[in-house]
């Protein structure tokens, strides 16, 4: 690699690179990582935060809005987790500020979770191997929720996804991105689309307008912003998606509604951008694209303590 290309990369294009994780704290990223992956936190002892966010499939799940409790259909599409501690805020209207916040909501909402976080702790609370690793690390077993969304949160932010190949190019590697992949990302920036997707997450870090050009047509009845608010300038502003992996987190959008990554690369165009790209445009930005995505995350899978007598039961199939 040469030194000077990276230097001049680095400091002159919009989208930065994502740098590894450093690991202050690696026995609370690790009860973290068991919290993340334990359906005892949802009431029906079946949905645990990786449900919506599977760390094997992007850090999303695949469908257009998420499957709760009892099979409710979710009212917005799933973020990826991975690369989420980069981001402004947290869900796609920024109701949550940190990680922490966004890791309660969950929990609690009968959409999702379902469970409550006097539940929550109460299962917790009957393991004896979650009272003595809490203990450890908080200094009581008297377990709280603000303890539980804490760890969540710490093993959470190890979820970067550096060395990309664009990384790799932005860091003087000239041979990482081919001639149509560099003339997708030309391309991307010359019309505009480094504006909201800048960063070492390539978005993120803002919140804009659905439909600037042209309005967005969608049966979805999230209204973004303006729910958090209040302000009706805010109506149908939604936070900016990182793009980091982005081929591994469609369906696209807030609602979903579109499967394909060529597809979604021509409604921004038109709706945000007011450009009509033609098919090859819009293949190279799609090549493009697809080199953002990293080094996906890479652990042993946690061995969650067992549930004793004095557990909370799970209620899998609630009657209505």
């Amino acid at each position: 690699m040469a030194m000077p290309a990276m230097a001049d990369r680095v400091a002159s294009e919009l989208i930065k690179p994502i740098e590894p994780a450093v690991i202050t704290e690696p026995a609370k990223a690790e009860l973290g990582k068991k919290l993340f992956f334990d359906p005892r936190l949802s009431r029906s002892g079946f949905i645990s935060c990786n449900s919506c966010h599977n760390l094997s499939m992007g850090g999303s799940d695949n469908l257009p809005t998420s499957i709760g409790h009892n099979w409710q259909e979710g009212p917005i599409n799933s973020p990826t987790v991975l690369n989420s501690s980069l981001s402004v805020a947290q869900f796609w209207d920024g109701r949550a500020a940190n990680l922490q916040e966004q890791a309660g909501g969950p929990i609690a909402n009968p959409m999702e979770m379902a469970s409550s976080h006097v539940l929550a702790i109460d299962v917790l609370r009957s393991i004896p191997q979650y009272r003595q690793e809490f203990a450890a690390i908080y200094g009581t077993e008297d377990i709280t929720i603000d303890h539980v969304t804490d760890a969540i949160a710490v093993f959470e932010e190890t979820l970067v996804t550096p060395n990309s190949r664009f990384d790799l190019w932005l860091k003087g590697d000239d041979s990482a991105l081919n001639t149509q992949e560099l003339a997708g990302y030309n391309k991307f920036k010359e019309i505009g689309c480094t504006a909201c997707h800048n960063g070492p997450a390539a978005g993120g870090t803002s919140f804009q307008r659905m439909g600037v050009v042209e309005p967005y047509v969608t049966d979805n009845p999230a209204e973004g912003r303006v729910s958090v608010t209040g302000d009706d300038r805010d109506r149908f502003n939604f936070k900016v998606p990182t793009l980091r992996n982005v081929e591994l987190t469609y369906p696209y959008f807030h609602d979903g509604a579109y499967w394909e990554l060529e597809k979604a690369v021509d409604v921004m165009a038109r709706l945000q951008l007011g450009r009509q790209l033609s098919d090859e445009e819009i293949g190279n930005i799609t090549a493009f694209l697809k080199t953002l995505t990293g080094e996906q995350p890479s652990f042993a899978m946690p061995i969650l303590p067992p549930s004793t007598n004095a557990t909370p039961r799970p209620v899998p199939f609630e009657k209505n």
